[in-house]
This record gives structure tokens, sequence and C-alpha cells, in this order.
């Protein structure tokens, strides 16, 4: 857009790292593009935007994020069409996200020229960057932290925002296995479970070591209350197949994320003809659900993870395998939208944003 064109200074790097990436393996978030952008906010506007080569940052002990948290983040990817040319997949919805996530965290929003203007021309001058392979993207990643370099218990008045950019393969090369975590908790009503916040994270890290230590690859949470209602997992949205309903969890409470990749599903589904229910599921339902034999799926869903099988399903003594060769709506999700992303299908819903 105009507004970036005139805004944002755009210094190129004269040592380009292309070369150094085996584009034919490519791990998720281990190499990064030549150019990033940055942006200062100087408590009444956003200036200095600018993209450079990537490079550290130079930043104070005192920082206000390291001590108090304030850092939200997003995902975004970018794929080619068949003609070579770059697209950023749903940007304008992980831009409403990213403003929500400001708010909830007190600090200040981004304005559209910046954020989109400047995914869409970073993309553009790191377009030999964005890899064609089957499963592969440019995974996106704008984030913006606290810059203040005072410790006290308040707002930050300034602020850094930044994107950086990873060609990436698939986050999950095979089927998943989960255990539903019943004592430790991600989110409650009132906090900030709906924001894409550092912290959100941070609190989950160390459940998250101890299942990984009996060879689960994430968790799936429940809620706080009851231990027993659905959340999502690490990384991903849940979705359950029993019988003809995909069934997710909804959003009303405002403890789960509202995943760009869940809301692309719900359509997808909805257009397979599958009836979709966005409500609370609890972990008796979904045993009940297979000890019945109506249990078909289930997936998670996320920018980074896509759509991911579930193979395993703990819950304290129960086990729930499932085989996921004969997922046949996960399988038909997955070809759809990667057909629209990568433009081989229509884009009826206007979902890419072409360079």
């Amino acid at each position: 857009m105009q507004e970036a064109n005139e805004k944002i200074k755009v210094t190129r790097t004269t040592a380009s790292r292309l070369a150094e990436v085996d584009f034919e393996h490519l791990v998720f978030g281990k190499k990064y593009a030549d150019h990033m952008l940055v942006a200062d906010f100087d408590g009444k506007e956003w200036k200095n935007a600018e993209i450079l080569p990537f490079g550290n940052f130079s930043v104070s002990p005192s920082n206000a994020a390291w001590h108090y948290g304030q850092a939200i983040f997003e995902g975004i990817k970018a794929y080619k069409d068949p003609q070579g040319n770059p697209m950023i997949f749903r940007p304008y919805d992980n831009y409403a996200r990213f403003l929500t996530s400001a708010e909830r965290m007190g600090m200040p929003a981004i304005p559209e020229w910046l954020f989109i203007g400047g995914l869409a021309k970073l993309v553009d001058i790191d377009r030999d960057w964005v890899p064609t392979g089957e499963g592969c993207s440019l995974y996106l990643r704008p984030f913006m932290i606290a810059a203040d370099e005072f410790i006290g218990v308040r707002p930050s008045e300034t602020y850094k925002f930044a994107v950086i950019n990873s060609p990436s393969g698939p986050y999950f090369n095979k089927p998943i296995h989960l255990l539903v975590q019943d004592k430790y908790i991600r989110a409650f009503p009132g906090g900030v479970g709906f924001a894409k916040a550092a912290g959100n994270y941070g609190g989950t890290m160390y459940p998250t070591m101890q299942a990984r230590k009996q060879g689960y690859d994430q968790i799936l949470w429940v809620d706080g209350y009851e231990h027993k209602y659905l959340q999502e997992c690490g990384t991903m949205n849940v979705f359950a197949i029993i019988g003809n309903t995909a069934i997710t969890p909804d959003l009303s409470q405002g403890t789960i994320l509202a995943g760009v990749t869940r809301a692309s599903v719900i359509d997808l589904l909805s257009d397979m003809g599958l009836a979709v229910e966005e409500r609370p599921i609890s972990i008796d339902e979904i045993i009940d659900a297979h000890k019945a034999g109506t249990l078909r799926e289930v997936f998670g869903t996320g920018t980074a993870s896509s759509v991911a099988y579930v193979e395993q399903l703990d819950y304290k003594e129960t086990k729930i395998h499932l085989d996921t060769t004969k997922y046949a709506v996960g399988a038909e999700v997955i070809k759809r939208l990667d057909a629209i992303r990568t433009g081989r299908a229509e884009d009826t819903r206007g979902w890419n944003y072409k360079i």
C-alpha cells in the first residue's frame, strides 16, 4: 500500500544468506530470511519504520518486557501460487487479533500501513525465501515488546514492533500423541487466554516438558473449574469429528485463541457438508464417543501446525488410539486448505493477500 511505501525505509542486505539454506530439508523455525521489519513507538506515534538486514537488537537489561511480560506476537504464512507470485494467507485476521492482544496487554495499536503494508513489503523483498515444497511456507512472526528502561510495575510508554521471516517445513511430520492435562491449567475466564501473549506460552513450558518425557507431543488443556472441558493444545485449536458432526470448543469464555486456521477449517468443513458445532465439549464426551464407535477423527489446527492428526489421546487411565490412515475428513480439509493457500483452487472468500 502507498502509505507503507512512503513511511517504511528500506536498507537491503549486501550479503544474502539464501544460498546457505537447504530448501529440500527445511525445519520449522530454524532459519531466517535476509530482512526484518522494525518500528518504534515513542509514546505518541509509530516512527523509525525500516526494513533492514536481519540481525540482533540492542536491549537494556532493565527493559520492561523482560521483567513484566508485555509481549505479544502473531504467526502468519506466505506461499507462492503456480506462477511464482507470493501470497500471504489471511493477514487481516491476524492483524485484528494482534490489535485485540495489544489492547488486553495495555499496548498501543499498530496502524494498518505498518502491519499489513509492512508484511507485504517485507515478503516482496524476501520473495525468493518463500519455499514451494510440499507442506512448506514462509512463516512470518510479527511481535511487539515493551521498550521502557524502567523497573516498575506499570504499562510501558514505549514499544518496539518487528517482523521476522522463516522459511519452514511442517511443524509436525507425523501424527501426534496428546496428553489431556487436568492438573495444570493454561487459562481462566477473565485472563489473557484469548490473547497471543508470550506469557501464555511461558506458563505451559514445564508441564509440556514433563509430558514430552512421557512420550507425548503436546498437551490438550482443559478448563480450570471442572477440569474436563477441552480448551486447546499448546500450538493448536482442536476438532473432534463425531458421526457427521465436527465439534470444536467455543470462544465464549475467553480462554482459548481465536485461531485463523480454526476459522478457515470451520468454513471448509461446512463446505464439505458437515455440521459444525462450536460449543463446550468434555473429555467424557470424547471417551463415550470412542466407546460407541462414533469418534471418527481428532485433529489440531494452527498456523504453524496447519492440520495435525491426533493418533493417541490419553486421559488418566484411558488411552484412545485412532487410526489416522482412515482420516477422510482431515485429509480433505488439508487438501482444500493447501489448494487455496497456494493458488491452485479459487479463493472465493478473499483469504489470500497477493503481493
